[in-house]
């Protein structure tokens, strides 16, 4: 019976980071590189999503709440994980070994973006503007971290919609997961490009 709980919790665990999470990641970064279009853009962009009809219901449910579950049980997975390190020619033991440290730096990085973001905008002490992030990342060491952090959390997304893909049943042959191995690649790449082309320009405004 605990056995079958604890495959359903990880199935679950598997769904959210896909559904809603992943579809929200790519969302997110989506709307952030109107910035590489200009201010006005961006604010645009950022104001209509603030602007959703029940918005705070939305992120609660959607985003923070799924969250807030993949990371615990992410947490204890990542912790109780037996890793196969000494086989360093095979690419999925690296593969499972980076997903756990990348959700581990991306719960960090989650954390800290959501307090000095959404956290300040709902104490009123910031606006979902432009200037905002431009502020964050004019430090150096903030945009390092964002970097690190950016490419993390779609390393995580990328190689977690394979495990998902494998673990739900989509891809059961060894053909099929090769050539979804060549999808999360893309995926990673493509998604990674959009976060730091956007860090890149509220940095340096290039």
């Amino acid at each position: 019976m605990a056995g079958q709980r604890e495959y359903f919790y990880r199935r679950l665990h598997s769904l959210l980071g896909v559904v809603p999470i992943g579809v929200f990641l790519v969302q997110h970064l989506v709307v952030n590189h109107f910035a590489v279009y200009g201010e006005e853009s961006f604010n645009t962009a950022a104001g209509f999503m603030g602007n959703l009809p029940f918005v705070l219901l939305l992120e609660i449910f959607i985003i923070y709440l799924p969250i807030l579950y993949h990371a615990i049980l992410g947490v204890y997975i990542a912790l109780t994980a037996n890793y196969s390190l000494k086989n360093y020619g095979f690419f999925r033991n690296w593969m499972f070994a980076l997903q756990r440290i990348t959700g581990i730096i991306t719960l960090i990085f989650i954390a800290w973006h959501v307090w000095e973001t959404r956290v300040q905008i709902g104490l009123g002490n910031a606006e979902v503007d432009y200037s905002l992030m431009e502020g964050i990342l004019s430090s150096p060491f903030m945009f390092w971290f964002y970097l690190i952090g950016v490419i993390s959390t779609v390393f995580h997304f990328a190689n977690g919609l394979w495990s998902f893909c494998v673990s739900w049943g989509i891809t059961q042959s060894a053909k099929s997961q090769r050539v979804l191995t060549y999808i999360t690649v893309f995926v990673f790449l493509a998604v990674s490009y959009l976060g730091v082309r956007t860090i890149i320009q509220f940095a340096f405004g290039v």
